[in-house]
């Protein structure tokens, strides 16, 4: 069968009978479940073969079984990649040239000790902008246990709060990858995500950061480190760019979508202006514009030659290769269940249930989640799966099911989540222990979430 016909027959509608799409999702994600949690296969493998098996099942011939993965690829990697490949630059250079430690030290420099919870959560709010979720820790942790041996304060009570920072922009707040993907595939509006997702991580983080971190730490209490993981690396002699330079270059992008969303708000993007800022607050057009301007405020502005900024500029594309294959599999899963039609037939099914369709979302991410262990692989699976109940729904709240899709794909990280064993390993805890602070920072965080959500749907 030949890519059209392909479509024809999608577009003629479910290429198989209702309980045989059910049968092939069950199947095509349980595959895709057993090939992470069990194999240890990589995800990108993982998707790739469960695609298959459920386009297979579906009743596709097995000769087109990768014909709507390789289309649901290319067209996530066009769209969603670059921006990836343009925040990956951001924060390469936002990291190497101290920009980062720079607006994290201006901020402890001016907080009292009692305030360290909630100064440790801005600045991972801040920096976690364009940085993804591991950079953000590894970059991070030093400055975590360099507060608490100074303030004498518990890992727990400072370190949970940064978490909470950089885990709900990861699942809340574009240019992320889980976001952008979420966005993608229900067509949702960037700038409209982006500002009600930065208005549902306000009170998340607070939540589940600094408030949850006082009783946290008196259940697991930890010493302060006696060493300073990584803090050998950090070049405190070095130039750095000044805090306006680093906060300029890292909300740049947000407001350049923001005021492009304002602009279609209040009905004046017909106008000269309204066309210049629907231009630049375009995502690709907003990312380029901050990594022209961090080239120069991070490169050249500081010493660096043109030869040295081009060598920074190839060095952050090798850490987001494994992600860029992740998130385009992800595509191609997501584009395989809208084409054999399991997708309408469970959006259908979710639809006639007596429940919210955000909550809907939430449970699909969730479930996918705690199977997988894998943040973007929830998200990918969730958005193909719920997008036809996208239909019909305001702009507000196809933003919204987006957020509740990402406040899901963080829920309760465990033994099979990387993330879970990264954070055991540097707060040098227990795997009881790390149940009781992470494991659980990010539940009540994915259910926080989910509640601000949920609330701001009845009023918008």
């Amino acid at each position: 069968m030949s890519t059209a016909l392909l479509v024809a027959a999608v577009e003629a509608g479910p290429v198989a009978s209702t309980g045989r799409l059910v049968t092939a999702a069950v199947i095509g994600i349980a595959v895709l479940v057993a090939l992470i949690v069990w194999l240890k296969l990589h995800p990108f493998l993982s998707l790739m073969i469960g695609a298959a098996v459920l386009a297979v099942i579906a009743g596709l011939p097995y000769t087109d079984a990768f014909t709507s993965f390789t289309t649901g690829l290319g067209t996530t990697v066009a769209g969603v990649g670059i921006l990836i490949a343009l925040g990956a630059i951001i924060g390469k250079l936002l990291i190497d040239s101290g920009g980062a430690d720079q607006i994290v030290d201006t901020i402890l420099a001016k907080t009292p000790a009692k305030r360290l919870p909630w100064a440790l959560a801005f600045a991972a709010f801040i920096i976690g902008i364009p940085l993804f979720f591991e950079v953000g820790v590894v970059l991070l942790i030093p400055v975590v246990m360099l507060v608490a041996r100074r303030s004498k304060l518990s890992m727990i009570a400072v370190g949970i709060p940064a978490l909470a920072g950089l885990s709900a922009l990861h699942g809340l707040v574009p240019p992320h990858p889980g976001p952008l993907i979420a966005i993608d595939a229900l067509q949702a509006n960037l700038g409209l995500t982006l500002g009600l997702g930065l208005l549902v991580a306000v009170p998340t983080v607070a939540v589940a950061g600094p408030l949850l971190a006082k009783p946290m730490s008196r259940w697991v209490p930890l010493d302060p480190p006696t060493e300073i993981l990584g803090a050998g690396d950090r070049d405190e002699d070095a130039k750095r760019p000044s805090f306006g330079i680093a906060i300029t270059v890292v909300l740049l992008p947000v407001v350049l979508m923001l005021a492009k969303t304002l602009a279609e708000t209040i009905g004046f993007e017909d106008t000269a202006v309204g066309q210049v800022l629907d231009f630049i607050g375009t995502p690709l057009e907003a990312l380029l514009i901050t990594s022209l301007v961090a080239l120069v405020l991070f490169g050249t502005l500081q010493g660096r030659t043109r030869s040295q900024v081009s060598k920074l500029v190839d060095s952050s594309f090798a850490p987001i290769a494994g992600i860029l294959l992740i998130v385009g599999a992800g595509g191609g899963f997501k584009q395989t269940l809208v084409d054999t039609g399991v997708g309408d037939v469970i959006a259908n099914g979710l639809a006639d249930a007596p429940i919210s369709p955000l909550l809907a979302a939430w449970l699909v991410a969730v479930l996918i989640r705690v199977a997988t262990g894998s943040a973007t692989v929830a998200t990918v699976t969730a958005a193909g799966i719920v997008a036809p109940l996208a239909e019909g729904l305001s702009p507000s709240h196809v933003a919204l099911m987006v957020l509740a899709i990402g406040a899901g794909s963080v829920f309760l990280s465990h033994v099979n989540d990387a993330g879970f064993w990264l954070v055991k390993e540097y707060f040098k805890m227990t795997v009881g222990q790390t149940f009781k602070t992470w494991s659980l920072m990010e539940c009540v965080l994915s259910v926080t979430a989910l509640i601000v959500i949920l609330l701001l749907s009845l009023v918008i």
